[in-house]
């Protein structure tokens, strides 16, 4: 007998997957017929899918369980990114000491205020917890969220925000306060940024591309390691 909750579960994963690819596919070719960077598909896609799951009332935790499939592309999209720094391994070997101590301060420093700023002005913990996450690809961020009792939900919209707001302003960003070497740039929204930022700059230049991906990759795991005894300290504190 066919079981109906998993015909429901197949149908509505299909329905969503196919919807969210749809819509960035549109706004993809809408890029590129217009040429503005500013039209970035990941950021409408977002503006297009929010209103329609409100209107249609379906809770985030249900979009993000049928989705799941796109999520996971994330982890060979990321591996691809290491190609770059395999390039530029030799040069970075001789630098890794002084990258992995600015990654280190960097990390503590990010999570440190994020999630103190947004303790002290709104006293939620849960929310504090999804906001100092937001540096992160988004299944280590989730993982850490359910450790740490965030809320997902939150944790996934604020890394979105962070790799949006990363690949559309960064590198203008970096280049207005006059920070301009390839290094420190990639360096800067690879750790910020994630993925989405490392796959913009990497447009840039292969050099970008590598110090990008490294920051990436070593903030991932700083965090992923220290993230849980930052946040339980500060909390021990604070609360």
């Amino acid at each position: 007998m066919i079981n109906p909750e998993l015909i429901w579960a197949i149908s509505s994963a299909f329905l969503f997957i196919a919807l969210t690819i749809a819509v960035f596919q549109i706004y993809i070719q809408l890029q590129k017929k217009l040429k503005k960077s500013w039209l970035n598909p990941m950021l409408l896609s977002i503006l297009t899918l929010i209103p329609l799951l409100l209107f249609f009332k379906i809770p985030f935790e249900q979009y993000y369980q049928a989705t799941t499939t796109l999520n996971k592309l994330l982890e060979p999209a990321v591996v691809a990114l290491g190609f770059p720094l395999y390039q530029h391994l030799k040069t970075i070997r001789k630098q890794w000491r002084h990258i992995l101590v600015l990654l280190l301060a960097a990390a503590f420093i990010a999570i440190s205020i994020s999630f103190i700023i947004t303790l002290l002005a709104i006293n939620k913990y849960d929310i504090a917890v999804s906001l100092s996450l937001k540096s992160v690809t988004t299944p280590i961020g989730i993982a850490l969220t359910e450790q740490l009792k965030g809320s997902n939900s939150i944790t996934a919209f604020a890394i979105i925000l962070a790799g949006l707001f990363g690949a559309l302003l960064g590198p203008r960003w970096l280049s207005f306060i006059h920070v301009t070497s390839p290094k420190a740039q990639g360096l800067a929204i690879g750790a910020a940024s994630h993925a989405l930022g490392t796959a913009t700059i990497s447009k840039v230049s292969y050099e970008h591309a590598a110090y990008s991906s490294l920051a990436l990759i070593i903030s991932a795991v700083v965090t992923a390691i220290f993230s849980p005894f930052i946040i339980n300290t500060l909390a021990h504190f604070l609360l």
